[in-house]
């Protein structure tokens, strides 16, 4: 069955890349999962000095 989550393809070095992934291991995560914590923490983060983000849906 095909996803409902959006898709977004990411470019980043083969170094980088290494290392997000031994993170994610360390963490008990895959990538995928390490870099959405990773978005999560920083749009919260965002947040807390600007306000919340509200984001309009389309009807």
């Amino acid at each position: 069955m095909p996803s409902k989550f959006p898709h977004y393809a990411l470019r980043i070095s083969a170094e980088i890349m290494d290392k997000l992934k031994y993170i994610a291991n360390r963490s008990g995560r895959s990538a995928n999962k390490e870099i959405e914590q990773l978005i999560i923490q920083h749009i919260e983060t965002w947040e807390e000095t600007h306000g919340p983000i509200t984001i309009k849906k389309d009807a």
